[in-house]
């Protein structure tokens, strides 16, 4: 017997099959083979037609279905993991009114800053733990002004793995943790936000009926099974945006542990059980995926868009074939790499820095002696050292890290990096081969709540763990410099 796990991301949809006994994943498979593309009408834009994401859905469980000759019968459960933060808009027929905006879409910023100032910082705070910046609430306002035929026209607004759920199952619906990711969630009533409602002047019947986030949720109907080739009456056991499920799926479930990736971005994501937080404008708080109003769990995401997107510049741009080349030439310079430093904050505003815009920075280059091998090393040690300094934010905001995960992709894959962050924190990072889809699936096993046991299904995904180096002065040193630097950058922007 087997469960099904899909994620739904911006750049492909990827199904995972996994035993239900035992968790191992059976098989992975991504649709289109290509990069979906993101439509840009407009500077700041970003948006992509949903009924795309289902076509590829559809395509991939076939595939998946096929080469492991696995009967549709023995898919016992779904589960769905998504990008965060998209809105999608449908007609009372079901039919998508306009494209859905995703979450690297920024034209609703200007009304989650004019929401916060109007509503108050400590009532955003002790309520939302979030600022109502770009996030799914101010996005549907955001279409009510500027788009009043269409909004006239919505009969329910979804998150996006609301829209895949609503596909299979023909059920509109949603969790906590996915109102809590758009702060349409009031942590302190335990209810739909209507104040905030009320404000964006949104009617609240727009919004999905809540479900758990395990549990049946929907089962899959006549028409998506001849769509999708499951059959029907399959049904649908968890739901989470993919930051809370890639901690799920690195066993993230108790108050200080944390999970951390490195792509084109890269994400903190830690667990706390307290509903207050004093950094609610650089960190974002969500509801994770095991929080209950009796013992909350709370999701601490911090996000540094100026990550892996610099290491991937240099590659695109420096006579080198390879990341492992990369990797070997950072290797040949010593912690510090000679005094060159680089911040790598060129991907846009950077939350964590108060929004501020300060680009990809190099210093201290000597033409007569640094080399590439200098410039890689300092971007592995300037990637890093974003990351120690946002941790730095997070413990100050009552985070007290106890076990830290990553997976086994990117930049956690080079020793340079993961170690700096180990020495620079003095906590030692696993490293497990893990995905979203697989832990989506997975994710299905606990819809009976055996939380405890969920960490035997990531036994067999455990790599390597990089420990502290046994001296640590300098990387300190390093980091030291580095931060003066971008503190002094800071004060100049």
């Amino acid at each position: 017997m087997y469960f099904i796990g899909y994620d739904i991301g911006s750049s492909s949809i990827k199904v995972a099959l996994v035993n239900t006994t035992t968790g191992k994943s059976v098989g992975v498979h991504k649709e289109p083979p290509v990069e979906m593309s993101i439509l840009a009408p407009k500077k700041g834009w970003a948006e992509q037609n949903p009924s795309d994401w289902w076509d590829h859905l559809c395509k991939a469980t076939r595939v998946l279905l096929s080469q492991y000759s696995i009967q549709n019968k023995d898919i016992k459960g779904i589960g769905i993991s998504y990008q965060m933060h998209g809105l999608v808009v449908i007609d009372k027929k079901g039919i998508v009114v306009r494209n859905a905006i995703i979450w690297c879409d920024s034209r609703a910023v200007k009304i989650g800053e004019q929401a916060y100032k109007d509503l108050g910082a400590e009532n955003c705070a002790t309520h939302l733990l979030n600022s109502p910046a770009n996030f799914t609430a101010s996005k549907l306002k955001w279409v009510k002004e500027n788009e009043p035929d269409i909004y006239k026209r919505i009969y329910k607004a979804m998150l996006p793995g609301d829209y895949i759920a609503y596909k299979l199952s023909d059920a509109v619906t949603t969790s906590t943790p996915g109102l809590s990711e758009g702060t349409f969630w009031d942590f302190q009533e335990q209810k739909i936000s209507q104040w905030l409602l009320d404000y964006y002047e949104i009617d609240n019947k727009l919004l999905p009926d809540l479900v758990p986030t395990f549990g049946v949720q929907g089962v899959v109907s006549k028409t998506a099974a001849l769509q999708s080739g499951l059959a029907a009456g399959t049904p649908i056991l968890y739901r989470a945006g993919d930051q809370p499920n890639n901690a799920l799926s690195l066993n993230i479930f108790n108050p200080g542990e944390v999970a951390m990736t490195c792509g084109t971005s890269g994400v903190v994501y830690a667990i706390t059980n307290t509903i207050s937080t004093k950094e609610h404008t650089r960190i974002n708080n969500f509801a994770h995926v095991n929080f209950l109003s009796s013992c909350p769990r709370i999701g601490k995401l911090l996000c540094i868009n100026g990550a892996g997107i610099q290491y991937r510049w240099l590659l695109h741009n420096l006579d080198v074939s390879s990341y492992e080349e990369m990797n070997e030439l950072a290797a040949s310079v010593p912690i510090g790499s000679d005094g060159v430093l680089l911040l790598p904050f060129g991907n846009g505003a950077e939350r964590m820095l108060n929004n501020r815009t300060i680009g990809t920075q190099l210093f201290n280059i000597n033409l007569n002696r640094h080399t590439k091998s200098h410039l890689c090393r300092a971007a592995i040690e300037g990637i890093a050292f974003a990351f120690v300094y946002g941790l730095e934010i997070m413990m100050s905001d009552g985070l007290i890290p106890s076990v830290i995960r990553a997976g086994n992709d990117n930049l956690f894959q080079s020793k340079i990096f993961s170690i700096t962050i180990a020495s620079l924190i003095d906590k030692e990072i696993e490293i497990y081969n893990t995905t979203g889809a697989i832990g989506a699936a997975r994710a299905c096993a606990l819809h009976k709540g055996n939380f405890d046991s969920f960490g035997e299904f990531t036994t067999n995904d455990y790599i390597t763990t990089y420990t502290p180096a046994d001296t640590t002065v300098d990387y300190k040193a390093a980091y030291k410099c580095w931060k003066k630097k971008l503190e002094l950058q800071l004060k100049n922007c």
